[in-house]
């Protein structure tokens, strides 16, 4: 099985629905549905979707060969978003943490499969004003507290997204100049701590111990090209599901975004 993450910082965009500008190149590609064709996942989890399924074309909506699940920002159009494509139809999904300040940003999507349940997840960015900031550490503490109730059950978890914040110095290329800027910050590092001590497991340092492995670049000054970027995408799961994963890793040439998808294999 092989499951895939990536935010795609608008889906309209992405699908072509509205042009896309790289540098000085427009263009109105279906970079999404041509990336799914090429690689085939069973499953694959959008963060940053920024659109409701009425904003979308009825074409676009889902490739073929896949069913659909969309949570959206409800107060906010156009912003926050999360959306799965399945074709192994999950028992049940939820799309909610039974708090409605986080609820209505469309952040969330759990799915119980008969081997494990999966979570895509679109940590909220924190900046460095206390009121956002607050929130996104709040809802690490209310997101997991809420996972922890089915980890005490002895389910099986994957916790993939965006999770808004990079672990370690050797997760971003200048760890020095960000120490003060929100992504980075030692209190939302230690959230990504906290979750360790949980017993989650970053499944992509199990295959990758080194440096230069990022996820997201900045869109200024050419620093995807340079690698000048940070590693804020991960897949979490518990030390359960650690006997079926084969190989975790990212596709950094793959563009369309500012961030690149990272993918779970699974025996």
């Amino acid at each position: 099985m092989r499951i895939i993450s990536w935010n795609i910082n608008g889906y309209r965009a992405i699908t072509g629905q509205n042009p896309s500008k790289r540098y000085d190149k427009v263009t109105k590609e279906n970079k999404l549905f041509r990336f799914i064709e090429s690689e085939k996942p069973d499953i694959i989890c959008l963060q940053e979707t920024k659109a409701s399924p009425g904003q979308i074309d009825d074409e676009l909506l889902c490739p073929d060969g896949y069913d659909y699940f969309y949570s959206s920002s409800i107060e906010k159009k156009g912003y926050s978003g999360v959306a799965v494509f399945y074709k192994i139809k999950p028992e049940k999904i939820i799309n909610n943490l039974n708090e409605k300040r986080f609820d209505v940003e469309g952040r969330v999507i759990e799915m119980h499969f008969k081997d494990f349940i999966l979570f895509n997840v679109y940590f909220p960015k924190g900046y460095e004003d206390s009121e956002r900031l607050n929130y996104k550490l709040e809802f690490y503490d209310v997101f997991f507290n809420y996972v922890e109730e089915l980890n005490r059950k002895n389910k099986k978890i994957i916790i993939t997204g965006d999770y808004n914040t990079a672990h370690h110095e050797i997760d971003l290329a200048r760890p020095k100049e960000n120490i003060t800027v929100s992504g980075f910050m030692p209190i939302e590092r230690e959230k990504l701590d906290w979750i360790e001590t949980l017993g989650y497991v970053d499944t992509f340092r199990l295959f990758n111990k080194g440096a230069g492995h990022y996820t997201w670049w900045s869109q200024r000054g050419r620093a995807r090209e340079n690698n000048i970027g940070w590693r804020i995408d991960y897949f979490f799961v518990t030390k359960n599901v650690l006997p079926l994963v084969k190989d975790s890793y990212h596709k950094p040439d793959v563009l369309g975004s500012d961030h690149c998808p990272i993918i779970l294999e699974l025996v």
